[in-house]
């Protein structure tokens, strides 16, 4: 399996296993893990500290923020309604659907200085998916 030449490293990735993994992306970022069976196509991009799990599929127009952590066989689609055949019945093409950017991301809220514990209702990690924003 191919990891293209024009991929971009940062310093200290870990492919696990590089023979089991196509990566066709613009950039993998420092310090980021890609496990064995993923894929991140041409125009796709992981930020840095990163970990990509096992049999995971990235496509074009996603990006992986910094710090973000894709589960096992996680796969994001380039379509948001997808379908085999247009409403006539024709197959689709790549001239029948738009690629939509994507951004995974995970952001920290800051702590004051001198704080003590964290109180789960006012420091929660919150992670944000096209649009959609998951607390926890």
């Amino acid at each position: 399996m191919p990891v293209a030449d024009d991929v971009k490293f940062g310093r200290d990735v870990k492919i696990f296993q590089p023979d089991l993994v196509n990566l066709y992306g613009r950039s993998i970022g420092h310090e980021s893990r890609i496990g064995p069976f993923a894929e991140v196509q041409a125009g796709a991009a992981i930020g840095a500290r990163c970990k990509i799990s096992s049999h995971s599929f990235i496509c074009e127009g996603v990006t992986i923020e910094d710090e973000a952590f894709i589960g096992h066989g996680v796969m994001f689609t380039d379509d948001k309604y997808p379908h085999g055949a247009t409403q006539g019945g024709r197959l689709q093409e790549s001239g029948d659907w738009e690629v939509v950017p994507t951004r995974v991301g995970r952001r920290r809220r800051r702590r004051r200085a001198g704080a003590g514990r964290l109180n789960p209702k006012k420091h929660r990690l919150d992670y944000k998916c096209a649009g959609l924003r998951f607390l926890y």
